[in-house]
């Protein structure tokens, strides 16, 4: 089962929620995710999303829209915005919520327009997967914006996470792996998803390999708890 939350998305929207989603991670944790916060309206948003819609400008693609929360805010207050999400549950559940413009599909393999503002929220950058990925997206996505476009993500610093010691410096495990990469499963009503590699990276290290693919990164504001929103724009 590889759509665990199009499924809860399409309960949820159709009147039969009757639980939340459940999350699974290389952390040993078990979490959930409440259904009524994915369709939360703008001013129940955090305040990180609500700067990131209000700096959006021209036309938007709103990658993993999810819902289509944002994307909604977004068209009704006269954007032309797409929102692209790989599940099909997600994209059916915009589509009857009113959203205009859909694309069902996982961003890598989506091109053919651009885009004057990339939105990627909800720790959409996480996308990528692993660090050693995250080149790949960042030059895919020079293919979609447009000349003097930009990109406004969030992420999480997760080092938090980890056992502080008395200096203040934190004990992250030696694996050659970076300690942002977590690996995650969904359950929902007895079902179980497919594994999923997902990406939270601190600050610094954004910067870095923006910088390296020809972006500029510019800290657009701290959230409460270690989150921050970031904005990127291609070098001249």
């Amino acid at each position: 089962m590889d759509d665990i939350i199009g499924i809860a998305l399409l309960d949820y929207q159709n009147g039969r929620y009757s639980e939340d989603i459940k999350t699974f991670s290389s952390f040993d944790e078990e979490d959930t995710i409440p259904m009524p916060y994915l369709f939360r309206p703008f001013m129940a948003m955090p305040k990180l999303e609500q700067i990131a819609l209000k700096k959006c400008s021209g036309k938007v693609l709103d990658i993993g829209c999810g819902s289509g929360s944002h994307s909604l805010y977004l068209q009704e207050n006269g954007f032309v915005v797409t929102g692209l999400d790989k599940s099909s549950g997600a994209i059916k559940v915009c589509q009857q919520r009113g959203l205009i413009n859909t694309v069902c599909s996982p961003i890598l393999e989506y091109s053919g327009s651009q885009f004057d503002t990339l939105l990627l929220l909800m720790n959409g950058i996480g996308i990528a997967g692993s660090l050693d990925q995250l080149g790949n997206l960042l030059n895919h996505f020079k293919s979609l914006l447009k000349p003097n476009g930009q990109i406004l993500l969030d992420s999480s610093n997760i080092i938090y996470m980890f056992e502080q010691d008395e200096d203040g410096g934190y004990w992250v495990p030696d694996n050659n792996n970076y300690y942002g990469e977590v690996v995650f499963q969904m359950g929902y009503k007895g079902l179980k998803g497919k594994s999923f590699k997902w990406l939270y990276l601190d600050f610094d290290t954004l910067q870095k390999y923006a910088n390296i693919h020809g972006f500029h990164c510019k800290l657009v504001s701290d959230g409460e708890h270690f989150d921050y929103l970031a904005k990127l724009t291609l070098t001249p």
